[in-house]
């Protein structure tokens, strides 16, 4: 029987989950599996990846051939690298503690890297958001500067009839007064 290591695609629409699984090369992609060795989430970013270490050496061990995407995913998560560093051992040319120590320096140094990748991530986005709050800033003092002027216009339109008006009234209280005193 031959087994692959593969995606297992879960989720919904446009939102896809998978699950990295050894499967029988024959079964159907969603179909039967032999095991389930972890979970990747393509969804965040970066990808949100848990994968069973053990267990997906195990299988690379008793011969699982994974397909392009897992193979990726594999490597990523240093499966393929301890699965190497295990064949060094069997042959003799390292020992247990020399493929440990090599396996945790590789695996600190990639928790480094993805680290840096979010912090890099979280500025990016706060930049945008600090950029895209100043640009809201200016259009509303935009917004309110034309408002401003606007409501000036109209009491300046409306100021000079007042006056106006004031000017026809004050004679015609000046004729009524003249009236009353003869």
């Amino acid at each position: 029987m031959s087994v692959k290591i593969r995606l297992q695609r879960h989720g919904k629409k446009q939102k896809p989950f998978y699950w990295v699984v050894a499967a029988d090369a024959r079964s159907k992609r969603d179909g039967k599996y032999l095991e389930k060795i972890g979970t990747y989430n393509p969804n965040t970013n970066p990808a949100t990846i848990e994968l069973n270490l053990e267990s997906a050496v195990k299988w690379l061990h008793n011969g699982a051939q994974p397909t392009d995407t897992a193979k990726a995913i594999l490597s990523y998560k240093g499966a393929l690298l301890k699965h190497h560093l295990d064949g060094g051992i069997r042959k003799g040319a390292l020992t247990q503690e020399q493929a440990d120590a090599k396996l945790a320096a590789w695996l600190e140094a990639k928790a480094g890297k993805v680290d840096a990748k979010k912090e890099g991530l979280t500025k990016a986005q706060a930049a945008d958001k600090a950029k895209a709050f100043k640009a809201e800033q200016e259009v509303n003092a935009k917004r309110l500067a034309a408002a401003a002027q606007a409501e000036a216009d109209a009491i300046a339109a409306a100021t000079p009839a007042v006056e106006e008006e004031v000017a026809e009234e004050a004679p015609a209280a000046e004729e009524n007064n003249e009236t009353t005193e003869a």
